[in-house]
């Protein structure tokens, strides 16, 4: 019999850009790392963005395999394995397991056609003044365009899926999946942790059937144990555990020890996010529900910026091609270079404000939504382009922070920062001053596996709940306090200039829409 510190927790997380397998200790310390970059996606017209399942199957299996090289005690001691992946990419399996078709990823921007939909629910949405949120429903759900575009597909589709329940699938022989990954256009009854009542109105808007989806485990339980088979693809244990956790992001946010309300959990990745923990059920915008949380019975009041992050890496691309030179030159990776670029301009940018809107929503921000930088004056360079979109990107997220409070009755005392921008000091720094909080990284970068861990900790018993789990799995990294000169400029612009930007401009967005059909 092994003691407790010889247990191990195993999770396996696919992201948009690679798939990690991660083992953790009872202390939440990250002992063993393998990481396999995948492509994304592949795009065979405009906006379209899919991936062969096999080939992120694969993937996984040979992270699991890389993983085996780098751990010094026996596989046993893993005690079990959770799966968390991103999100809102969904998966059509036939009547034998085997896809119909190719993932259609989160990243896919194809939209289905507004069909007459039965019952009276298009009537009943029009009288209380939600009836766009029902159209932008049904056009964005993937189910719709696939039934409409590709109905041999559809026919033959005999489970739908989103890509945790995929993987949930291949390691254990079963349609199961974690309630806290059931992100989507999809059937979920957010309030209730489970698929929608017959009642609902979300089966009259899709052509799902509730025999098409897998069972439901809420976070912490058992799905179930790893397969002979799939043992041998993935060279984890027979009969390991396999626990119920969430998506990445629900993950990251108890990977960060955002337990409670008061703690505010940010998330500097491809797509950035505000999010807290709540046991209550609050709409923060009125009917968009909050995610499940992965900890039973609790939410995450999340506030999305969708190209976040994207638009760091969209400035190292377009503009970046000197400090990516130079860094080849001089021996050194290029982030550290583009931190010199963030040190080279005061905070405030000299006025260059950027509102970071590069993706529409369907209420805040509208459909019509464009980005915008103002302010421009023959002192601004590309240094003061690249701080500009930081800042941008923490003045969304502080009035994401905001609305939050104010729905929840809870003023928020610290901020986490997750993602791959925490990385950055400068980022780091411009947040902490922006919000006028101290800003914590968490102890490891790696916060959506050790959410995850966390669950697998919880579900093998080797702690009794999830917040002893939290507790003693999670710790405090860097922090970074606010800056008193700084708080003052930045207080000043995000008040008087960032707030007023969208609705001066947004009657200038919607003449771009209606002039050039941009964007759709």
């Amino acid at each position: 019999m092994h003691t407790q510190e010889k247990s191990y927790l195993l999770a396996i997380d696919n992201g948009t850009q690679s798939v990690r397998a991660l083992v953790f200790d009872l202390e939440g310390n990250l002992v063993a790392k393998s990481k396999v970059e995948i492509e994304p996606y592949y795009s065979t017209q405009p906006g379209w963005a899919e991936q062969d399942l096999e080939y992120i199957w694969k993937n996984l299996c040979k992270a699991c395999h890389q993983l085996w090289q780098e751990i010094d005690f026996p596989k046993e001691w893993i005690k079990g394995v959770s799966v968390t992946t991103q999100r809102a990419t969904v998966v059509n399996l036939d009547k034998n397991g085997k896809p119909a078709r190719p993932a259609m990823l989160w990243l896919d921007q194809r939209q289905a056609e507004l069909t007459p939909m039965k019952g009276p629910w298009p009537i009943i949405f029009r009288a209380i003044g939600e009836k766009p949120s029902l159209d932008y429903f049904r056009k964005e759900a993937e189910c719709n365009w696939i039934a409409q575009n590709e109905p041999t597909v559809w026919k033959d589709t005999h489970k739908f899926l989103l890509l945790s329940g995929y993987h949930n699938y291949r390691l254990s022989g079963d349609y199961v999946d974690a309630a806290a990954a059931q992100v989507g256009f999809i059937p979920f009854d957010f309030k209730r942790f489970d698929w929608c009542k017959n009642n609902d109105w979300k089966w009259d808007a899709i052509p799902v059937k509730r025999s098409m989806l897998p069972r439901i485990v809420q976070p912490g339980g058992i799905m179930g144990h790893v397969t002979t088979h799939a043992a041998k693809e993935t060279g984890l244990p027979e009969g390991l555990p396999i626990i119920s956790s969430g998506a990445d992001k629900a993950c990251e946010v108890i990977g960060s020890g955002a337990l409670t309300p008061e703690i505010g959990c940010l998330s500097f990745g491809t797509t950035a996010t505000y999010n807290n923990t709540n046991s209550k059920y609050v709409e923060v915008i009125k009917n968009i529900p909050p995610y499940p949380a992965a900890i039973p019975n609790t939410y995450n009041n999340e506030i999305i910026i969708r190209r976040g992050y994207w638009m760091v890496n969209w400035f190292k691309r377009e503009f970046g091609h000197r400090e990516n030179k130079l860094a080849a030159e001089q021996g050194v990776v290029p982030e550290v270079l583009f931190e010199e670029l963030l040190q080279q301009v005061p905070a405030g940018s000299m006025g260059l404000t950027l509102q970071p809107f590069w993706s529409p929503g369907v209420k805040i921000p509208g459909p019509e939504a464009k980005g915008a930088m103002i302010g421009f004056g023959d002192v601004h360079t590309r240094a003061h382009i690249y701080r500009a979109i930081i800042e941008g990107l923490a003045y969304a997220l502080r009035e994401g922070k905001e609305r939050v409070e104010r729905k929840n009755g809870v003023k928020i005392k610290t901020l986490r920062v997750s993602g791959g921008g925490s990385q950055s000091d400068q980022a780091m720094q411009i947040t902490a001053d922006i919000f006028n909080l101290p800003a914590e990284r968490p102890h490891t970068f790696e916060t959506s596996g050790l959410g995850a861990a966390i669950n697998v900790a919880v579900g093998v018993g080797l702690y009794k709940n999830h917040r002893a789990a939290i507790a003693n799995m999670t710790h405090k990294g860097d922090v970074f306090f606010p800056i008193r000169e700084n708080v003052k400029i930045y207080d000043k612009l995000y008040k008087e200039v960032y707030l007023q930007m969208y609705d001066n401009l947004s009657p200038l967005y919607k003449a771009i829409q209606k002039i050039t059909g941009y964007p759709k």
